[in-house]
Parts: C-alpha cells; structure tokens; sequence
C-alpha cells in the first residue's frame, strides 16, 4: 500500500496539534510543577540493614552487693553448697566388713564331701519327726551376692507360699531374721549378716531344722575342722 506525501504531512500536522493541546492541558493542571515538587520532597528511603549495637563486657557481680529483703538482712547469706547426708535406716545388729573377693578360698571336692558327710550324720541324730535338710556351701552363697537358695521340694512342702520373715536360731540360740522370697524360694536379705557373723566359707556344711513355721535351727559343719571324737 502507497501512502501519498500529501496524507504523511497531513497526519504528522493532526499528530503535532495533539501534542501541543496535551501540553496545554497539562500545564493547565499545573501536573508537571506538581509531579517536579512531590519529587524534591521525597527522601531516599533508609538502608534496609539493622544497626547493631556493639556489646559491652558486663562486669561480674558481687553477691553480696544484691539487695536482700528486710526480713533476712540481718541473717547472714544462705549457703546453697552440697552437704551430704547421712542415710536414715535400721542400725545394723551385726558388725562386719565387705570381704575382699580377691582372696576367695575354694575347697576341694575331698574336703567338700567330707563336711557335707558329717552333716549328713548330725542330720540323722535329730528328730525325724521336725523336717530338716542339709545345705554344702557355695563361694555365692558366703561370698558376693550373698543369696541362698533352698531345696525347692522342701520350701513347696513346709514353707510358706508367700514373702515372709524366716528366723534362724543358731547353735548359740541367737536369732538372725532373713527375707525368704517364695517364688524364688531362697533366703535374701538378712542371710548375707549371719553368714558373715559366723564366717562361713566355701565347703562348710549346714543343717537347717524346721522347728517352727517359719524359725530354723542351723547346724555348722566346718570345711576345715576336725570331726569332733563324739560324732
């Protein structure tokens, strides 16, 4: 398509009278000076980073410069350090120390058998009437742990079926509570004191007599003694 010169100047000539009547209409409004002034008013907007204030070293506090209350501060300052304390409990009956079990003595199976035969005899002097049983002694039942387990025939027979105190009246007719565990049937607490006051060892032989419910007389065969001339 041809566009004569004649119809560019006339559309140029139309397009600059337009120009000029938008100029006039704006200068009218006063909209460029206004547009001029919000522009100088304007201030640049702040930087978005935060100003950090440097820190200053706090000096350490002296505790006796803090302020008290009326009421204490004639009282001197509480003293919050650790002071052990005495555990509260029973005091014991018997006195012993921990054995060094280091020093373990084992016996031999000759010495072994021969006090458990002994026992065995002292056993068949006793009413046969009273059920009894004889016991050889194990490192675990004098040394460590210190737990002793009963025949569990004897203990489903004639002992009771629940936790209870069973005493053991020694040759001395001196009395040893222990804590006898049914279902593990087996004397726990209190054992490790009679066993240690009258220093029973590996080998030693022991005839306990149900002469009460719950009250045993105990018999000692020593692993290391000789057989007495009246047995």
């Amino acid at each position: 398509m041809v566009v004569s010169k004649k119809g560019a100047l006339a559309y140029e000539e139309r397009r600059h009278e337009r120009l000029e009547q938008n100029k006039k209409k704006l200068e009218q409004l006063n909209l460029t000076k206004l547009s001029q002034a919000l522009h100088s008013t304007i201030s640049p907007k702040p930087s978005p980073m935060k100003k950090v204030k440097p820190k200053v070293a706090r000096q350490p506090v002296d505790p006796s410069t803090i302020r008290r209350s009326s009421r204490v501060a004639d009282k001197p300052p509480p003293n919050y350090k650790e002071v052990p304390i005495e555990p509260l409990g029973r005091p014991r009956r018997y006195r012993y120390s921990r054995r060094d079990l280091s020093n373990r003595v084992y016996a031999s199976d000759e010495d072994r058998e021969y006090a458990q035969e002994r026992a065995e005899v002292l056993q068949s002097g006793l009413d046969s009437k009273i059920p009894s049983f004889v016991k050889p002694m194990l490192q675990s039942h004098v040394t460590g742990g210190f737990w002793l387990g009963l025949p569990v025939q004897f203990c489903k027979t004639y002992l009771p079926k629940r936790d209870e105190t069973v005493t053991l009246v020694d040759e001395q007719e001196e009395e040893y509570p222990t804590k006898y565990l049914a279902v593990k049937t087996g004397l726990s607490g209190g054992w490790r004191g009679f066993s240690i006051e009258h220093e029973l060892v590996d080998g030693d032989a022991l005839v306990f007599q149900l002469i009460e419910p719950t009250k045993f007389k105990v018999y000692i065969v020593r692993v290391n003694q000789a057989e007495d001339s009246s047995n």
